[in-house]
C-alpha cells in the first residue's frame, strides 16, 4: 500500500467536454481528495450543461490497452468505473477485472441516463451490467431511476429505497449505495446497504440545478477512500459530505445543469 496521500485511483469511464462529470470530474474529485488519478477513457461525449450533443465509442482495443497500461506499470489501489455505454465494453471491462487482484476495491456507478434524459446505455445492456460485472464489484452506487431498472421495482419513498436496495443485495452484490435525492422530500438520505446492515447518510437537500456529475463525484471519491485504505463507511460518509459541501458552492457555470465545485475543500466555512 503506497502513502494514503497518493494512493493510486484509476477511473474507467467516458469524457465529458463540459468537465463536471465523467472522467474529468473524477480526476477532479481523487486530486480534490489527495489521491494520483488515473484513468481510461471509454466514450468521448460532446456535452455541456445543457445535454449530451453527440458519443463516440472509444475500440474495445483501445480501451483495454488503457487499463493494462496502467496496471502493467503504476498500478492502482482502487477501481471508480463509470459509462460504459454497450454490452462489449461492459464484457471487456467484467473480463479484465476478474483476473485482476481481488482485494483491489471496485466501485460501480452503474451510468445509464445522462442529467438532461439522454441515453448513456444501449438498450440491452442492462443485463450484461448487471449479470457480468455488478458481481465483481465492492459496491454500486446507483440512483433511483437506475435501481429502478435494475431491478424492475418503484421506488416512491424511503421504505422502498431500503427495501429495493436489499433486492440488489440479494442479486450477489456485497454493498450497495442507494442514493434518495430523485425522492421529493426536504432532506437528502442515502443507504449504504451490506447483507446485514444498513447504514444512513442525511443532509440538507439543496434545490440547485448545480448537480451535473453529482454521482461521479460520488463514486469516485467513494473509490478514492478505499484506495486511501478507509473503511466502506468512512469513505462513504466523506464522499456524502464532499458532494454536499461542493453543490452548496457550486460555480454557477453553464445555462443548463451546471457543474459541482470540486474545490470546494479550499473554501473555509
Amino acid at each position: 500500500m503506497v502513502d494514503s496521500k497518493l494512493a493510486r485511483i484509476m477511473s474507467i469511464a467516458g469524457s465529458d467536454s463540459g468537465g463536471g462529470a465523467g472522467i474529468q470530474g473524477d480526476i477532479k474529485t481523487i486530486t480534490a481528495l489527495g489521491g494520483f488519478a488515473t484513468s481510461a477513457i471509454t466514450a468521448i461525449t460532446a456535452q455541456n450543461t445543457l445535454g449530451v450533443n453527440s458519443i463516440l465509442n472509444i475500440p474495445i482495443e483501445m480501451i483495454e490497452d488503457q487499463i493494462l497500461a496502467i496496471l502493467d506499470d503504476i498500478g492502482t489501489d482502487a477501481i471508480k468505473i463509470g459509462m460504459l455505454s454497450n454490452k462489449n465494453t461492459i464484457h471487456c471491462i467484467s473480463n479484465l477485472l476478474s483476473k485482476i487482484n481481488k482485494n483491489i476495491p471496485i466501485v460501480l456507478d452503474p451510468v445509464m441516463v445522462a442529467k438532461g434524459g439522454q441515453k448513456l446505455l444501449d438498450i440491452g445492456a442492462e443485463e450484461t451490467l448487471i449479470k457480468e460485472l455488478m458481481p465483481l464489484c465492492s459496491i454500486i452506487t446507483p440512483n433511483i431511476p437506475e435501481a429502478e431498472v435494475i431491478t424492475g421495482k418503484k421506488i416512491n419513498n424511503i421504505e422502498d429505497l431500503k427495501t429495493t436496495g436489499q433486492e440488489i443485495i440479494k442479486m450477489g452484490i456485497d454493498n450497495v449505495l442507494m442514493k434518495g435525492g430523485h425522492l421529493k422530500t426536504n432532506s437528502l438520505t442515502d443507504m449504504l446497504i451490506s447483507i446485514n446492515k444498513v447504514d444512513y447518510f442525511y443532509s440538507s437537500k439543496i434545490l440547485t440545478n448545480n448537480t451535473h456529475g453529482t454521482g461521479c463525484t460520488l463514486s469516485s471519491a467513494i473509490a478514492c477512500g478505499m484506495g486511501q485504505n478507509m473503511s466502506l463507511y468512512a469513505s462513504v460518509e466523506r464522499a456524502h459530505a464532499f458532494v454536499n459541501k461542493s453543490i452548496k458552492y457550486a460555480p454557477n457555470l453553464g445555462k443548463g445543469n451546471g457543474p459541482l465545485n470540486h474545490l470546494v475543500n479550499n473554501i473555509k466555512n
